[in-house]
């Protein structure tokens, strides 16, 4: 079984937007994150406005929030947008959600939440491999996405450097700001594609994130609490990898392949700190030989992103497309697996997965 992970170079339109054009548009890798490519005038039609929120998100928290949340957007943008509020009820229902948004002509589709709920989102922005468009064919994919974070970790906004404040979010929106960003894709010999704009993450951290999902009442402890766990029976194992145009490598007792867009996951843990979700590329981070008292002794370096320079840790740059695969057939099964981006793949078979949602 290989899998691979390929850089999709389309604009995606977020909260300060980044947009959904079309995959074959040229990525500008010099775009700042407030370089604006679209602003509404007071000519404009009325923009319809669809919030995905996922209530269950942050133990609950993020439901709570909504509520008190709703009545403000409704007095800041309800002047020149329609708001249409869409609560997810469980796994996969944003992905529905956004999808029948962006073919009815939304304007923008907001995530409401944290990672998981960002992933839905961007997900339900693809069909079959292509971007799902308006019912009206004649319209090139337009739709915006934006983010309002209410979740746990809220990890991509910490990459582009924004306020964690819904309150800041909304009046990105408000002022109809766009810039373009990179979205991952990830497929298995199925044939199956699963999109990620954060962090996609392979063997111990993907197991950690799965463990994670259960904490989530211990806040961004609830990682470092799943990290351990993940560790419990947990073998390295050695792996093929091969990027871009370079040869298969193999290497040795590795414990976790990180793959990131962006450069946090975890809750603020700066796994991939060189990644740019404006670089037209990723970041490869690749952790071998790791014990539970390394991650323990080495933590703080996983949160402030000098771990680079930790012994069997190693760094590349990845443009296109990159591959891995078990080294060894008898080995153990490879799990991938983020909260972040809610995917979980196993090695061997095909499958690619959604587990149950986040609490």
């Amino acid at each position: 079984m290989v899998y691979h992970l390929a850089v999709v170079p389309v604009p995606i339109a977020m909260a300060k937007p980044s947009i959904f054009r079309s995959q074959n548009q040229s990525m500008a890798s010099d775009l700042s994150p407030d370089s604006t490519i679209y602003r509404p005038d007071s000519t404009s039609r009325r923009r319809d406005l669809v919030f995905v929120v996922n209530p269950r998100g942050a133990n609950g928290r993020t439901g709570k929030e909504w509520k008190k949340l709703l009545p403000y957007i409704r007095s800041r943008l309800g002047g020149d947008c329609n708001i249409c509020e869409s609560l997810t009820s469980g796994p996969c229902h944003g992905i529905d959600i956004t999808r029948e948004a962006i073919r009815d002509g939304a304007d923008a589709v907001i995530a409401v939440g944290g990672d998981g709920t960002l992933h839905e989102v961007v997900n339900g922005f693809f069909w079959a491999g292509n971007h799902v468009i308006n019912h009206d064919q004649k319209a090139a994919p337009s739709t915006a996405l934006g983010i309002i974070p209410l979740g746990t970790g809220s990890d991509f906004f910490r990459t582009l450097g924004w306020k964690n404040d819904p309150h800041d979010a909304i009046e990105r929106i408000a002022r109809g700001l766009r810039s373009r960003i990179d979205v991952g894709v990830i497929s298995g010999e199925s044939g199956e594609s699963h999109y990620f704009i954060n962090v996609a993450d392979v063997h111990l951290s993907a197991k950690a994130g799965y463990y994670a999902s259960r904490y989530k009442r211990f806040g961004n402890l609830c990682y470092v609490i799943g990290a351990l766990q993940a560790f419990i029976g947990h073998q390295n194992q050695d792996l093929r990898i091969k990027i871009d145009d370079g040869e298969w490598k193999i290497y040795h007792q590795v414990t976790a392949l990180c793959i990131g867009n962006a450069k946090f996951f975890g809750g603020g843990m700066k796994i991939t700190p060189n990644a740019d979700p404006r670089s037209g590329s990723f970041e490869v981070v690749i952790l071998q030989d790791f014990k539970w008292y390394d991650f323990i002794l080495k933590l703080h370096k996983l949160y402030n992103g000098t771990h680079l320079s930790v012994k069997n840790v190693s760094s590349r740059r990845m443009c296109i497309v990159l591959k891995w695969r078990r080294s060894q057939a008898p080995a153990p099964a490879v799990s991938m697996f983020s909260p972040t981006e809610n995917i979980w793949a196993s090695f061997p078979g095909n499958s690619v997965f959604y587990p149950p949602p986040l609490k």
